[in-house]
């Protein structure tokens, strides 16, 4: 509970500043309760949107060190709420309606009906970035031949065979995005498509300077961002769920002030869930819960993709993601009942000495002692991939 200590203080700050700011507007309590219960709807509806944010951090984030995992939960916390929730829409006005930044502020704070239509107006390009670069996120996930356990073997399996083919991911995740705009015509097709390949371009460009600035293999040699890397990568990918949830928003009100206040209350608690994941090790308990986080970030993806021609609600977005953790949560604990001897911390596995060295196949029953086996060991003691 007290990993969400920060969440619940801010949740408090946020819902009297928006009391305060609907008394100021209306000069009634009815005014300001009203306003305090949009933050909240707000605050619910970012958090049910970004539960599959929250795991697919704790996943990056495990393997990072002390100074830049401080620095995502401090320095990014900033950047969430306050550059993606108020600096990134009036950017987005600025950049829509061809004007300087200071007067789309004045905008977005005197004339709220202009500024949703202005943001509102920028749907499809940003339905083009997000929905790109989220379904590159997934389908780099599921496209990996190394993967030791899988969820759905029936598709998972397939999805892997795809890894043997270079940069599978981004020639899927262009086909899609070159076929999803034939949706759309004109000016808005254009639109989409370079927006699409921009979303392509930039989780390349993450990527890449993962790799260079932050990369380090780990014992199966598969690259562990640490670093700035990894610190690149998470924000581009809060940027990438924000956006459905900026947008989402204006269904609820179009009040800058109110929005940043309610989608930073999911924000704030996106950081708690992710810190309890990581420090209470949810993720190696729960098998199957990291691959119904990506499951979930393909479909928000694909509808935020098709979003420029189907609208859907919400609530159902909130649901469907929600669904999808909750059955892999419950696949991951039904299979550990039934094979508990693969999460057995006496088994057969790897032990990392104090000096760095990989110990391949040691005994971990005991904290200080490391019985090293014969070469010939299998790397870990588990027998492949898994289905629930």
């Amino acid at each position: 509970m007290k990993n969400f200590t920060g969440s619940l203080a801010f949740t408090v700050f946020a819902l009297i500043a928006a009391g305060f700011v609907g008394y100021s507007e209306s000069g009634l309590l009815s005014g300001a309760l009203s306003m305090a219960f949009l933050a909240l709807v707000l605050g619910v509806m970012e958090t049910s949107l970004s539960l599959d944010n929250a795991v697919v951090n704790a996943t990056v984030l495990k393997d990072m060190d002390e100074v830049w995992r401080r620095r995502f939960l401090t320095w990014g916390m900033l950047i969430a709420v306050f550059g993606m929730r108020i600096i990134f829409p009036i950017l987005i006005v600025s950049f829509s309606a061809f004007v300087w930044p200071w007067e789309a502020a004045r905008i977005a704070v005197t004339d709220h009906e202009l500024y949703e239509q202005i943001v509102t107006g920028a749907h499809v390009g940003i339905s083009g970035f997000g929905g790109a670069f989220l379904m590159l996120v997934g389908l780099s996930f599921f496209f990996d031949d190394e993967r030791e356990h899988h969820w759905l073997g029936f598709i998972e399996g397939p999805l892997s065979a795809f890894a043997k083919i270079p940069y599978s991911p981004y020639i899927a995740t262009v086909a899609i995005v070159a076929g999803l705009s034939f949706l759309v015509h004109g000016h808005e097709q254009q639109t989409f498509l370079i927006a699409g390949l921009a979303g392509v371009v930039v989780y390349f460009l993450v990527q890449w300077f993962g790799d260079l600035v932050g990369g380090e293999e780990d014992a199966t040699g598969a690259v562990v961002r640490s670093g700035a890397g990894a610190f690149l990568y998470l924000e581009v990918l809060d940027a990438s769920f924000s956006f459905d949830g900026v947008i989402g928003a204006f269904a609820i009100t179009n009040n800058i002030i109110l929005i940043a206040l309610g989608l930073g209350i999911g924000a704030f608690f996106v950081r708690s869930m992710t810190i309890a994941l990581v420090k209470g090790g949810h993720l190696a308990e729960f098998r199957f819960l990291e691959p119904g986080a990506f499951y979930a970030i393909i479909a928000l993806g694909m509808i935020m993709l098709l979003s420029i021609r189907i609208e859907t609600p919400e609530v159902v977005t909130g649901l469907l993601g929600a669904a999808i953790l909750a059955l892999s949560l419950w696949a991951s604990v039904r299979h550990r009942k039934r094979f508990p001897h693969e999460y057995e911390e006496g088994g057969e596995a790897e032990a990392i000495l104090p000096t760095g060295q990989v110990i391949v196949g040691a005994h971990t029953a005991g904290a200080d002692t490391v019985e090293p086996t014969s070469p010939a060991a299998s790397p870990t003691g588990n027998p492949g991939p898994q289905t629930a």
